[in-house]
């Protein structure tokens, strides 16, 4: 099974929850797997976790299987120490996950983001 994550920018997180509950109610109604989220509350907190860098990181190991630290800091072109950095940033947020080795691999086979901007948002903030 190929998995697949949205991320979605939602600052009513209580909405949020409720919405994945619901969800994962369907998803194991059906046995269907249904993909996965993750949710900043702002633009600015997506930002700030999700950098250039560490797109390109995630980019890297997309379908690349498992690969060390050194060796994504060389595929990279970074200093190694960075590369751990952002890659422990991405990996507590469910991004990339590590192998019992310490390796990383990124587990989705696509990533969507989903990012709405209307007027409506502006009355309601």
């Amino acid at each position: 099974m190929e998995r697949t994550l949205t991320i979605t920018m939602n600052k009513d997180w209580r909405r949020f929850l409720a919405e994945a509950g619901k969800r994962a109610s369907a998803a194991a109604k059906s046995g269907e797997y249904q993909g996965e989220t993750l949710n900043f509350e702002s633009p600015g907190a997506f930002f700030g976790q999700l950098t250039e860098l560490r797109w390109d990181m995630t980019r890297e190991l997309m379908g690349a299987g498992v690969v060390g630290v050194r060796e994504l800091a060389r595929r990279l072109g970074r200093d190694v120490r960075r590369v751990h950095q952002d890659a422990q940033a991405l990996v507590e947020l469910g991004l990339l996950e590590r192998d019992e080795a310490g390796a990383l691999l990124c587990p989705y086979a696509d990533i969507h983001v989903d990012v709405h901007l209307s007027s409506n948002l502006r009355k309601a903030a």
